[in-house]
């Protein structure tokens, strides 16, 4: 299975790992907005092309994982490449993923390919695992709480802010929160009550840091709604102690069963990942196996973790995952 990466920071270099550890998949190379002579590889062997020629290999790449921003480039990027080729993405603006889906749809059944959008860990495998808790336990509660880990938009919308140079924002779940949902106490939460958010900042010189705190805090959509605390730090701190992206989290549901509902249940899932860019790169390059089967099967459309079987993720035979895992 030849796999293409478009587009190459994080999660491209991620998904560049991820086809090394997979024996049935070879990468083709990774396309770039950018010169291609300016783009350093985690490979030096991995070829890098200029995204605009992308269409001329399109009888050469079996799946195109395609790593941009769910913010400006997802939402054209994955139509506009679904009607040529298989294609993943990780789309994680929730409200707007039915919008996504219709489009990646209309594209992917016009040119008879496979569209997989909102892959990576949530959405993704948190997904899976509220549907699947949902459907055991239908009298019930939700409930996800992210963290800790950094935050790569909400660190980006700090570093946007005049005068700061650098920063790392980190979710934080609060710990009575979690504590009380384990405990099937089935508390109702609020935005604030659920998370705090810790930013570490690099200041300009001779930033007013007064300003850039009160920015930070009151910043709505990012921070307006939960407790954050702002800690100016140097670079030299930032680069040795915030280096790592890791990030993680819980997907709970708890229920009732029985007469009278008298049995409690709490169904949990949890990640506590290193680096979150290369975990999620590993779920693409999984996906990427599934639609590659599927298509091979003769389907086409728009697809979610929802839609694909867990045997079409695996290395092994149907056979073997019976025998093995089952």
């Amino acid at each position: 299975m030849k796999i293409a990466i478009y587009g190459y920071g994080n999660l491209g270099r991620g998904v560049e790992y991820a086809v090394r550890q997979n024996p049935d998949t070879e990468l083709f190379g990774v396309f770039t907005r950018r010169p291609p002579e300016t783009v350093r590889t985690a490979f030096s062997e991995t070829k890098v092309l200029p995204a605009a020629d992308v269409t001329r290999y399109k009888d050469d790449i079996d799946v195109l994982i395609i790593c941009g921003g769910s913010a400006t480039d997802l939402p054209k990027m994955t139509p506009a490449l679904a009607a040529d080729f298989n294609v993943i993405d990780s789309f994680d603006t929730h409200a707007d993923i039915p919008r996504h889906f219709a489009a990646v749809d209309e594209a992917a059944r016009k040119g008879g390919k496979i569209g997989v959008i909102s892959v990576g860990w949530d959405p993704g495998m948190f997904s899976l695992n509220r549907l699947y808790a949902n459907a055991i336990l239908p009298d019930g509660k939700d409930y996800t709480f992210w963290g800790k880990g950094v935050s790569q938009g909400h660190s980006d919308a700090i570093r946007r802010i005049e005068g700061v140079l650098d920063a790392r924002q980190y979710t934080i779940p609060v710990q009575s929160a979690l504590d009380s949902v384990r405990a099937g106490e089935n508390p109702e939460l609020t935005t604030r009550e659920k998370h705090t958010r810790l930013c570490y900042v690099v200041a300009a010189e001779n930033a007013d840091k007064s300003r850039i705190e009160k920015e930070i805090v009151t910043m709505p959509k990012y921070f307006s709604d939960y407790d954050t605390t702002v800690n100016f730090i140097s670079q030299e701190e930032l680069d040795r102690d915030h280096k790592g992206i890791p990030h993680g989290g819980f997907v709970i549901r708890t229920g009732k069963t029985g007469e009278s509902n008298t049995n409690g249940h709490v169904i949990e899932y949890s990640l506590k990942l290193d680096s979150n860019p290369e975990f999620t790169a590993s779920v693409l390059v999984a996906y990427a196996r599934a639609a590659f089967r599927m298509a091979g099967r003769g389907d086409c459309g728009c697809k979610t973790v929802f839609d694909i079987a867990p045997v079409d993720l695996s290395l092994r035979t149907r056979e073997q995952v019976i025998a093995e895992m089952l």
